[in-house]
């Protein structure tokens, strides 16, 4: 920190005017130059102090000027009902209110709002969650071990106990995300024979090794949580549990070959869909990259510079509204998004009206076009001309007033819930 400067400033405030108006008109004596170093000395001393001290501004003001009047408390809207409630108590009470309906008249005459304070508490949605957040949390119900309804208050000895609400108290612990359970078998042998009988499970137990929970738990974790298969392997060993990421594939895999049931319900109900929004982005996946290494290793043997059969590996989305639902569908490989649009339309109903189909203006979204309405997405068109405006300002600005347009009544009509066919109308209009 800089150091203080030791020599003493005193600098009345007449004298300090008197100061600045010789400064003005450059008649500065010897002995005001040093007052004025001194008083430059004493700026730069402060100004260090309140950068390394971090001091706020009403802070510092306070340091430099005092503490000040403070102002009158405006008091709470409860304080004044409480008063009214004890009018009878005494005279104090009724003078009480009687200054506090002066005030409010004062503060009314002179147009200052009186605020009420906050009584205490904190702003909903922040805090501890309640009781009733916890829907998945296991119910136990705690007992009195010595008293029950209807018996006489130990306390007093004159009232009976009656039924209230019951209290809550939580309580969080913490589980590995598999568990296990070993059930030892109790093993008899006869003497005589050698035979051996052995204990049977209890029929909770179940027969496979893994439930149908525990390869749930696996899919969640590797794919929503995210974790990799080797640390949740670290992770159960830890913890005594050990489940190899072999294993966790295995199970995984399982899982996977029920959801393809699921999944070919979903093809045929988002087939009969309404509007259905495509697109494609690029992906990895092991087994064709495997494949595009053989494929560019025998075209560089035929003389190729490149492979003739495509190498492109794509994930398609396809988002279809039917009726009142939306039913995502996600396809991985080498078709492009027009060739999963158009097997998914081949399980449309005959006698349906065509569906609409949103995307951008890419060639690989084009599938049996006859079959369907397109409809090219604005949003992508506006962003290639936001894009080139720095380059044809006049000529990119005439297409982006006009979307402008187009994209204000669409608000006003979303604003306004308007119907589709009404919306529809509104935009022709």
């Amino acid at each position: 920190m800089m150091q203080r400067p030791h020599d003493e400033l005193h600098l009345s405030p007449d004298e300090g005017a008197a100061l600045i108006e010789r400064l003005e008109r450059n008649a500065l004596s010897a002995e005001d130059r040093c007052v004025l170093v001194q008083v430059v000395r004493w700026l730069f001393w402060l100004f260090f102090v309140v950068q390394e001290a971090k001091l706020s501004l009403k802070r510092l003001r306070t340091l430099l000027f005092g503490q000040g009047a403070k102002a009158a408390q405006a008091r709470a809207p409860e304080a004044s009902s409480t008063s009214s409630e004890r009018v009878g108590e005494g005279d104090g009470a009724g003078e009480g209110q009687s200054r506090e309906a002066a005030s409010a008249a004062e503060a009314a005459t002179s147009g200052t709002a009186v605020l009420s304070t906050p009584t205490g508490g904190h702003r909903l949605g922040t805090g501890r969650l309640g009781a009733a957040a916890y829907t998945g949390a296991e119910r136990v119900e705690c007992h009195h071990e010595e008293l029950a309804v209807g018996q006489r208050c130990p306390v007093c000895g004159q009232g009976t106990l009656y039924a209230l609400p019951p209290g809550r108290e939580m309580r969080i612990d913490g589980h590995a995300l598999l568990s296990a359970i070993r059930y030892e078998l109790q093993k008899l042998r006869c003497s005589a024979c050698g035979q051996i009988f052995t204990a049977s499970l209890p029929p909770e137990a179940g027969e496979d090794k893994y439930s149908p929970r525990a390869r749930a738990v696996l899919a969640i974790g590797r794919y929503y949580l995210g974790l990799p298969l080797y640390r949740l392997q670290s992770y159960q060993a830890m913890l005594g549990v050990p489940v190899a990421d072999a294993t966790q594939w295995d199970q995984i895999e399982q899982v996977g070959d029920c959801s393809y049931r699921v999944f070919e319900v979903l093809e045929r109900l988002a087939a009969q869909g309404e509007l259905i929004h495509q697109d494609d982005t690029s992906v990895r996946i092991l087994s064709l990259m495997d494949a595009n290494l053989k494929m560019r290793a025998q075209a560089e043997a035929r003389g190729l510079s490149r492979p003739t059969e495509r190498t492109g590996m794509f994930t398609t989305a396809l988002v279809v509204q039917v009726g009142e639902r939306t039913i995502c569908l996600y396809y991985s490989g080498r078709s492009h998004a027009g060739e999963n649009l158009k097997a998914l339309l081949e399980q449309r109903q005959a006698g349906l009206d065509k569906p609409l189909v949103m995307s951008d203006a890419l060639s690989r979204n084009e599938a049996d076009e006859d079959g369907l309405i397109r409809c090219h997405c604005l949003a992508h068109g506006r962003r290639q001309f936001s894009d080139l405006e720095d380059v044809f300002p006049k000529e990119c600005q005439v297409v982006i007033q006009a979307l402008k347009q187009v994209f204000d009544h669409d608000e006003q009509a979303r604003d306004e819930q308007m119907s589709p066919e009404a919306r529809l109308a509104y935009h022709q209009e």
